[in-house]
């Protein structure tokens, strides 16, 4: 792009050509106050509240739609800009129900900020605005008709972020509404409750379940960490008061996911009502009571010193943790494993990236269901649909991406899905543990111009792998070992124990800890220090948000004062 000179308020500045006014004000540092407009969505100029003076123009100018020019003088709070956008407010306050005092956005409402600025100190008109609905038919969020002013942010959210297409403005006029589907309660919808509308709505009219009135801006704390949910590794922005989980936002423009989550990563961690381990529980006389820290090691490290020992662990926990585990079980002698299968090395092309999947002109999905294990994967690829990428499924049967591919075949057809690849320019593989020989027999020969992406179940599975863990099975050891974290053990392990002496590290209670002889004590995603490695191979952080309980001790830590004491 190459530079033009404008001028802001008689101030003589730099902007690129291609940068809209407000986005050339915003890099200059001079303030225009918007509403409808957000820098991760497309401009849509209906709320005028970003209107400026152009020396030459006619009329006023909606900032974030007007292309700058060279030579271009700007005034952004000339009188006539400032009565419009009084006037606009007005209006938006005599509409429907904008009484700040009951609303949970009270002090972080970019409407009542707008307000303030221009001195609205009384509503100016009548205000006849009929009662609208409330919707909480959705479990994590609330939508209040009353509280919107059909900025359509939201809609522009779900189209072009989330890439889900569920919601949009029905009616015309004073009687426009947002609905979702053809006008079905939110609960009801195609909504996936990814939170990106709630996020960015700028009123009180999304309202977050679990922190509403939890606290305004100026009393939180803000942690920026990474979501261990699955292996993609988003950056959460975490927000906490008074040592409470208020809510997790993503965070705009971060990798990988660049702040596009999804329910498991958004909502469903802070609703988990199982119970909590919090300090080392001993079997004794055959139930479990509270012990030490020293009597629980003491215990374990002497069964470790028998020798007939197996090591289990699932991705859900740090790689300073999956270390310690593995140089536990090397300096015992013994084998330690994975629990959760890995997806296959493909052995042709290149690694891929999160970000290839929006570069690609060709998208092929095998042995694997995205929108059900990674989501933030599969709303990738829905947005790359939308660019016009061909997206193609290899399963057993039709998954959640089918619906918006453009072909789902069986694994015996593998080889259709290559052919109809082969003209395309940049090809992007993203599989899983089912993908089958006959798949990658098909595209071996489009290797030059393949990516793929492998999605193993583990949540810290490239973690793993590179401390030397795989998938193991229990082999009948009288001693055996399991570092759960906070995931569930899958059907069937409890069949495989075999009477030997069971070890469980994990943060909650589960029917693996309840027959356990010895369960100790783990931290959650938020009070982790330390690192996982996400599905592309990088090294993300994890920052504790809060303190551990003080029963609770860090995986590696533990891991190491046994290998210390052996």
């Amino acid at each position: 792009m190459s530079e033009v000179q404008i001028t802001f308020n008689g101030k003589k500045v730099t902007a690129q050509s291609g940068q809209t006014i407000l986005e050339a004000a915003q890099a200059a540092g001079v303030d225009i106050p918007v509403l409808c407009y957000h820098p991760d969505l497309s401009a849509w100029g209906a709320c005028r509240m970003c209107m400026v003076e152009v020396k030459g123009m006619r009329g006023l100018q909606s900032s974030c739609t007007c292309p700058v020019a060279d030579g271009m003088e700007i005034e952004t709070e000339s009188e006539n800009a400032v009565e419009v956008r009084k006037f606009v407010l007005e209006l938006l306050f005599s509409e429907r129900n904008h009484y700040c005092m009951f609303c949970q956005m009270s002090g972080n409402c970019e409407l009542q900020d707008a307000a303030y600025r221009y001195g609205l100190d009384h509503f100016m008109y009548p205000r006849p605005y009929d009662k609208l609905s409330v919707d909480a038919s959705r479990k994590y969020f609330i939508m209040d008709h009353n509280r919107c002013i059909l900025c359509t942010r939201c809609v522009r959210a779900c189209d072009e972020i989330a890439a889900n297409h569920t919601l949009n403005v029905r009616e015309r006029g004073s009687e426009s509404m947002i609905m979702a589907d053809l006008n079905v309660p939110f609960g009801e919808s195609t909504c996936v409750e990814c939170g990106t509308c709630l996020q960015v709505c700028p009123t009180g009219a999304l309202i977050d379940a679990r922190s509403a009135y939890g606290g305004r801006e100026k009393d939180v704390t803000h942690t920026q960490t990474t979501c261990m949910q699955c292996s993609v590794g988003c950056t959460l922005d975490v927000v906490t008061r008074y040592n409470r989980l208020l809510r997790v936002d993503g965070v705009f423009g971060s990798d990988p996911n660049g702040g596009l989550l999804c329910v498991d990563g958004r909502f469903a961690p802070l609703y988990d009502e199982r119970k909590r381990v919090n300090q080392p529980l001993v079997r004794r006389d055959g139930k479990l009571a509270a012990a030490g820290w020293d009597e629980a090691l003491d215990l374990v490290s002497s069964k470790l010193k028998e020798g007939s020992v197996e090591g289990f662990t699932t991705g859900a926990t740090s790689n300073e943790a999956l270390q310690a585990f593995s140089n536990l079980f090397e300096k015992a002698g013994s084998k330690a494993g994975m629990l959760e299968a890995e997806a296959p090395v493909l052995g042709f092309g290149s690694v891929g990236t999160i970000s290839d999947i929006a570069e690609a002109d060709f998208i092929v999905v095998a042995g694997a269901d995205p929108l059900e294990y990674q989501r933030v994967i599969g709303y990738l690829i829905h947005r790359a649909a939308d660019r016009g990428a061909t997206v193609a499924v290899i399963a057993e049967s039709e998954n959640k991406l089918s619906p918006r591919a453009d072909m789902t075949v069986s694994y015996a057809d593998a080889d259709k899905v290559a052919k109809a690849a082969a003209d395309a320019e940049k090809i992007v593989l993203v599989y899983s543990v089912a993908i089958k020989g006959k798949v990658m027999a098909a595209f071996r020969p489009l290797a030059d111009k393949l990516s793929y992406i492998a999605l193993s179940p583990a949540r810290n599975s490239q973690g793993a792998e590179n401390v030397g863990l795989t998938q193991m099975k229990p082999n009948g050891a009288t001693t055996q070992l399991f570092l759960m974290g906070e995931q569930a053990e899958d059907a069937g392990l409890l069949d495989k124990l075999n009477g030997a002496f069971t070890v469980v590290q994990a943060s909650y209670m589960s029917p693996l800890a309840e027959k356990a002889d010895v369960v100790l004590p783990a931290p959650l995603w938020y009070e982790r220090t330390g690192h996982i490695t996400n599905l592309e191979g990088k090294v993300l952080p994890l920052v504790a948000v809060l303190p551990m309980p003080e029963g609770v001790r860090d995986d590696a830590e533990v891991l190491e004062k046994l290998a210390e004491i052996l």
